[in-house]
């Protein structure tokens, strides 16, 4: 039972579509969340082999505007903001002053002196107000726009074939993280190419008013639709850090396979990231046994770190895992998760499990 002072959940602009599909809902970072419909194993199919549509409406929307914005960015990042033109994004991050991540996010260049950053959902207060403390001396002005945005991410290797028909631009022209304004089903969307499953597909940025007809749109044309079940284990085959398992306030952003987003310039929080990780982000597979997120992880019996993620791959049939283990002992030939008491096998795996097909 709810507890009368208990913060109550925040709903997406679809939460009644939701409902109306079927969904089971879950808490996710203080948001009411669908984490399955039809199930997690055909959802995630079809995303691998088809279409999937996901609500990640709670992720949050800043806009940055301004003659310095560039140069806040720049301040505020530790990859080269520099490099995107208008109609180009790219992945990043907020460092923290200790060597550790206020959050990861994603830029988008909309024009000159304009930009567009999302951020996690659960980050949203938090790198919120990071980002204005971090303001003086830079003519800048922060928008926060989470609350006008709904926002869907179209998944899949048949995403363009399945969306082409309705939109008013050549998607076969627009390259990976790729930005631009399109007509989709006749409404004014934002389109990026970009997403967080290891496929091909589109971001739609529609009006917040505007989100249940075009995702009622899009599951007419067949697309499945997919929670936050799939979305994980999508992620993880594709070898996709997520904040709060494999990146965090205390964890060195540089344990992970992620070194290349750091680029040489000088940026807040630089000397924290300077500090040689003492851990080491690692893939582990299991021939039968799951492993869920803080097990133990050890080498000759001795635990050495723990796992961050973990699940059964839909696509591989086996459990896999991500695991932050000491540095010293990521040469080793062979770990063991600890589940219920008992240890169990585990081998060292490649970070993607999974990679898209040509």
């Amino acid at each position: 039972m709810t507890q009368p002072d208990a913060t109550p959940l925040k709903r997406t602009p679809l939460h009644a579509a939701h409902q109306k599909a079927g969904a089971r809902m879950v808490p996710f970072g203080g948001w009411d969340m669908p984490v399955q419909y039809a199930g997690l194993r055909a959802e995630h199919e079809a995303v691998r082999t088809s279409a999937g549509v996901f609500d990640v409406s709670h992720m949050g929307e800043f806009r940055i505007t301004g003659p310095d914005a560039l140069k806040f960015l720049q301040h505020v990042t530790p990859n080269d903001v520099s490099k995107l033109r208008p109609g180009r994004a790219h992945y990043n991050w907020l460092p923290n002053d200790r060597g550790g991540l206020v959050d990861d996010i994603y830029i988008y260049m909309v024009a000159e002196n304009e930009y567009l950053m999302v951020v996690n959902a659960g980050n949203i207060d938090k790198a919120w107000a990071h980002l204005n403390a971090l303001t003086g001396g830079f003519d800048v002005k922060l928008a926060n726009e989470s609350d006008r945005w709904a926002l869907l991410a179209v998944q899949g290797p048949k995403a363009a074939e399945l969306l082409q028909p309705h939109t008013d631009t050549d998607l076969g022209t627009r390259k990976k993280n790729a930005y631009f304004a399109a007509q989709l089903f006749g409404q004014d969307v934002r389109l990026a190419r970009t997403g967080y499953t290891g496929e091909d597909g589109f971001e739609v940025f529609v009006d917040a008013k505007d989100a249940e007809s075009m995702w009622d749109r899009l599951l007419g044309l067949g697309i499945t639709p997919a929670g936050l079940g799939a979305r994980d284990t999508l992620r993880l085959e594709a070898g996709f850090p997520l904040y709060g398992h494999e990146f965090g306030d205390d964890i060195h952003p540089l344990s992970s396979h992620y070194g290349w987003v750091v680029k040489d310039k000088e940026h807040f929080g630089r000397e924290g990231l300077r500090q040689t990780p003492t851990q080491k982000l690692i893939g582990l597979k299991l021939d039968k046994v799951p492993v869920r997120e803080g097990y133990p992880v050890k080498v000759g019996g001795q635990v050495v770190g723990h796992v961050t993620s973990g699940t059964t791959s839909p696509t591989l049939g086996h459990p896999i895992a991500m695991a932050l283990v000491s540095a010293e002992s990521t040469d080793a030939d062979a770990f063991e998760v600890e589940v219920r008491g008992k240890d169990h096998p585990a081998q060292r795996a490649e970070i993607p499990f999974y990679t898209q097909k040509a």
